[in-house]
């Protein structure tokens, strides 16, 4: 059985098993919850379809968050994709995809926690991306879940997934790790490669604080989930291409752990620094909740 504290351990129960890394989670996952594979499957197939239908609703241009801070850009976006703007139409919709969860969650819409509500846009901007978009099948796209989520777990285990603990890093950093695996294994990576995407995900995330503006999941949260697709995406390509981190996956987790734990309190999700503190955060914040007494 994983005890899911070593990204190192479960690359190589699958390298050695000569399978990917979703088929060695799954079977684990099948012993350990005693539950079959056919249920987890279904279990994970149904958490893709909230992707989905987070995705369909965030796109709606009249979508406003009760703040009423946010919403309308993930509808702003996708029509620029048509352009195919700097980027391809294919990035520019995956990154729309990712706003229009974000802004879904922020609406009070339901979500999938990927790992956390903060970073929810970015798996589904990325695996769910490739499967609307024809790039991989159905069963693949659940099964890469299964990578993303194991590697998730080790890092909740090593460090942190919460922004109040460890900063943005711990949330939009770990989400890009698992999305970037996840990308990976779908394009047929090994299992070596999805770490090293992981690793690299994560390094180009190292140090993000975590300062809503009103102390509210919308800014700029929203505009990080759809950055860090392009960055899992650009870690899966240079992973897929042959080029390996230099520090293993593991030592990024820690290394990310000892940033998050430098943070000072007030760019730990408190709102009280960063672009919270800012002349227009303080501004918004009593747009939202009036004058502080």
């Amino acid at each position: 059985m994983f005890n899911y504290e070593s990204i190192e351990d479960i690359c190589r129960e699958a390298e050695a098993r000569g399978i990917r890394i979703s088929e060695a989670v799954l079977d684990d996952q099948s012993e350990q919850l005693e539950k079959s594979r056919e249920e987890l499957f279904a279990l994970m197939s149904a958490r893709l379809d909230v992707m989905e239908q987070a995705v369909s609703a965030g796109l709606d241009p009249e979508l406003r968050s009760t703040s009423g801070l946010t919403g309308g850009d993930a509808a702003r976006l996708w029509a620029r994709s048509g352009s195919g703007g700097m980027t391809g139409g294919f990035m520019l919709r995956s990154m729309a995809r990712a706003m229009a969860v974000s802004e879904n969650n922020a609406a009070m819409g339901r979500i999938v926690a990927a790992p956390t509500a903060g970073s929810c846009g970015i798996l589904p901007g990325t695996v769910a991306s490739l499967l609307a978009e024809g790039r991989c099948t159905r069963e693949q796209a659940v099964l890469s879940l299964f990578t993303a989520g194991a590697f998730g777990m080790v890092i909740a285990q090593k460090a942190s997934i919460s922004g109040a603990e460890g900063g943005c890093q711990a949330e939009c950093g770990a989400a890009c790790a698992m999305a970037a695996a996840a990308l990976v294994e779908l394009m047929g990576g090994s299992p070596r490669q999805s770490a090293d995407a992981a690793a690299m995900a994560l390094k180009n995330q190292l140090g993000l604080v975590c300062d809503p503006v009103a102390g509210l999941v919308e800014i700029p949260c929203i505009k990080r989930n759809v950055a860090g697709v392009s960055i899992a995406f650009a870690a899966a390509e240079m992973a897929l291409a042959g080029i390996e981190s230099r520090i293993p996956a593991d030592e990024c987790v820690d290394a990310m752990r000892e940033v998050g734990e430098a943070l000072p309190a007030s760019l730990r999700e408190t709102a009280k620094a960063g672009l919270a503190a800012t002349p227009t955060g303080k501004r918004l914040r009593e747009q939202v909740f009036g004058r502080e007494e």
